[in-house]
């Protein structure tokens, strides 16, 4: 599902600093266009790691946020399940048992397990591949 968090943009000295009020996370960036791309990456990763550790991730607010007349306020949008797909690519070391047969066929076979289990899953899942 796609979100729109609101960010403010204060000018500095070289470029903007952003800030996420609903996240309380900060980003920078050296121009405005930057800025916004360094703020969808923060709110990405910040809401990947919150899920990762089973918190929620709570809703935009729907309402400008205060902000000084030198401020700039948009919305950034975000879909966390597109995110984690394109970013996330940390990989996890499992055991896996298989019959022997299988095993020795396979290495015969120059087989990589990982990628042939990587593919199974995606398939099974209905995952794409990124």
């Amino acid at each position: 599902m796609i979100k729109a968090y609101p960010i403010i943009l204060t000018p500095a000295k070289t470029g903007y600093v952003v800030t996420v009020p609903d996240l309380d996370i900060n980003t920078q960036g050296e121009d405005i266009a930057e800025a916004i791309h360094m703020a969808r990456d923060a709110i990405g990763l910040w809401g990947i790691t919150e899920q990762d550790d089973s918190r929620a991730i709570p809703d935009p607010s729907t309402v400008e946020p205060e902000h000084e007349a030198n401020e700039l306020v948009t919305w950034v949008d975000i879909d966390f399940d597109k995110y984690r797909k394109a970013n996330d690519m940390t990989t996890m070391r499992i055991n896996v048992s298989v019959p022997k047969y299988l095993k020795v066929l396979g290495d015969e076979a120059g087989i990589n397990f990982s990628q042939v289990l990587q593919e199974s899953l995606k398939e099974k899942l209905g995952v794409q591949n990124y």
